[in-house]
């Protein structure tokens, strides 16, 4: 093993304002001694970082070249009223296939993220 990770780190336009968006979601905590260009939050002791990024374009979904560059899965146990909470706080559905176990929100700056549930 080289190392251990430390933090997913999501660039974005306005970190105190996507980190804001995914307390919501993941009943994070923010941490303290942050500035306006990085915020760091925990969520079920993962360390999620937003850092500015003044030239920051969204990612498109889908991708018409099929990448995603990257996404987080958020597991819940009631998918409907998860996703009406989430859209509240200020996410968009972007693919819903009840097929899968899963459904594509992407977040106010345009990340990908999904809400995935066990059958």
């Amino acid at each position: 093993m080289v190392g251990q990770l430390r933090s997913v780190v999501l660039d974005c336009p306005n970190p105190s304002e996507l980190a804001s968006f995914y307390e919501k979601l993941l009943g994070a905590e923010r941490l303290a001694g942050e500035d306006d260009t990085w915020v760091v939050i925990v969520a079920s002791g993962t360390r999620i970082a937003f850092q500015l990024a003044p030239e920051y374009q969204p990612p498109t979904f889908p991708d018409p070249h099929g990448s995603q560059q990257f996404h987080l899965d958020v597991l819940v146990e009631d998918i409907e009223e998860a996703e009406q909470k989430t859209l509240e706080i200020g996410a968009r559905l972007v693919q819903k296939d009840d097929d899968d176990n899963f459904r594509v929100y992407a977040d106010p700056v345009g990340h990908t993220f999904c809400l995935v549930w066990l059958t």
